[in-house]
Formats: C-alpha cells, structure tokens, sequence
C-alpha cells in the first residue's frame, strides 16, 4: 500500500497533469509534416495545449476546491470541550506536520509544515489534563528517507517545548493511515479500547477514523488544520495555494476509494 501511495502521486498532482498535457502536445506538434494525417496531429497537439493552459488556470480558482473540501472537513467542526476532555486516556496525533528528515539537517531548530496545528494543538490539551498522554504515531513516510524518523524528530520537538518524556509515547516504524492505526494498537502500555482523541488535519479526519475504528480503537475525533472556513469570497484566487488544496483533495478521495476497497476503512 505505501509503495503504491507513492506511485500513485502523479494522479494526485494537477500540476503534474499540465506537465504531461503540454508534453503530449509538444511530441504530436514535433512530429507534424504536410499531410492530412500530420494536420490532424498538428490540431491534436494545440487542443492540448490549450487544455493544459485551461488546466492550470482553473485550479487557481479556490471556491471550487474549498467546496470540495468543504465536504471532508464540515462534519468535523465541532471538537470536544475542555470538561469533555477529561474522561479522555490520550491523545493520538498522526504524524505529517514535520518537514522531512533532510530540511532538519544540521540546522539548531525545529522544522514544521503547513499542518503544524497537528503538532501544537495537543500541547494546550495536555495543559487542560495533566493525566492525558500523547501517542505520537509516525516512521519514515518518504520513499528512499534514510534519516531521522518522523517519531525521532517529533521526540525533539515535543522536548523542546518541555513536554515531560512521560507523558510521550511514540510508534516509529508506520508509513500509512493503516499502520499507524495497527502499529501504535500494539505499543507497550497502550489500551485502545479505551477512550483516545484523535488528532490530524480535517481533511483526513474521514479516513483516519474509519481506519482507527476498524483497527479496534475507540477514538473521537478532534479535527485541526482545517483548509476551509464556511464561505470562500468568489475572488480568491492563487495558484499555489489552489494547486495545494486540489492536491490535497485528490490525494485524500484517492486514499478514501482505496482503503474501503481493500476493508481498511
């Protein structure tokens, strides 16, 4: 599953799509000569290209993604509240807000992405409860990444913010939704028939419990990083955060069909 996930990127990368769109067309426009046959080619080769341009473009259009979006992320606005947290065991947080391995090297800080929120947001809940512990779950998710695990590095960024090693438990060989749910199950000292928040992006929120849940867990989900508000202004336009949010939905409906396909959701 994971060697496929990474395989499987291309589809989720609209950008990646105008690369192949545009190359397709400069290989049907390279070949054109006189000829009925050529010609034809010759008009192939500038539908792509106008597809392409077309392409690019319309992803920079947020409204449309975040509508998408909207409809992973709505049912998970609501989180528990600080007296709900109480009857808690843990918190589970699913790993993917630490740049990679290579980014930290030889570098005197600590280094998160644009999901950061998964990383702190559970801070201010073990302050709520000094009873609650945090389940970090999370290996080395890169393909060929040979240097610190995402459980090594999250180590360092939880002591560096005076986290109590005791209240830290982390489960450093999954590289999937899946893993991290049957991987973290089996840690020493870990019951998860007992009650977990489970902490990830909104927009994974959908297929990270459905994975938990079937693994046995029992976990509530307590959703952060949300990439959409209630209403997006039909200006807003960028092509880097427009091409993130499509990736993101992509990869993330892509993974949906995936893991009910083969019952690991």
């Amino acid at each position: 599953m994971f060697l496929a996930s990474k395989l499987l990127v291309f589809l989720t990368e609209p950008l990646a799509w105008v690369a192949a769109l545009v190359l397709a067309a400069l290989l049907l426009l390279g070949k054109t000569h006189i000829g009925t046959l050529q010609a034809g080619k010759r008009r192939w080769g500038l539908r792509m290209l106008w597809l392409a341009l077309f392409v690019l473009l319309i992803q920079g259009w947020e409204p449309l993604p975040d509508a998408l979006l909207r409809q992973l992320e709505d049912p998970y606005g609501n989180t528990p509240t600080a007296q709900d947290v109480q009857a808690f065991e843990g918190v589970v947080v699913l790993g993917g807000a630490l740049e990679p391995s290579y980014v930290w090297e030889g570098r005197s800080q600590v280094a998160l992405n644009f999901a950061a929120e998964r990383m702190v947001v559970p801070l201010a809940l073990l302050r709520q409860n000094p009873k609650l512990q945090l389940l970090f779950t999370g290996g080395e998710g890169d393909l060929l990444g040979q240097g610190l695990s995402e459980a090594a590095r999250a180590r360092i960024f939880y002591a560096s913010l005076g986290l109590p090693p005791e209240r830290l438990l982390v489960e450093d060989r999954s590289r999937t939704t899946h893993e991290n749910a049957v991987l973290s199950a089996r840690l020493a000292g870990v019951d998860p028939a007992k009650p977990w928040l489970l902490v990830t992006s909104a927009w994974h929120m959908r297929r990270a419990l459905a994975t938990f849940q079937k693994a046995g867990w029992n976990v509530t989900p307590y959703a952060v990083d949300f990439a959409t508000g209630s209403r997006t202004p039909w200006t807003e336009y960028s092509l880097v955060r427009g091409s993130r949010k499509w990736a993101l939905l992509l990869h993330e409906l892509l993974g949906l069909l995936a893991y009910r396909l083969s019952g690991q959701a």
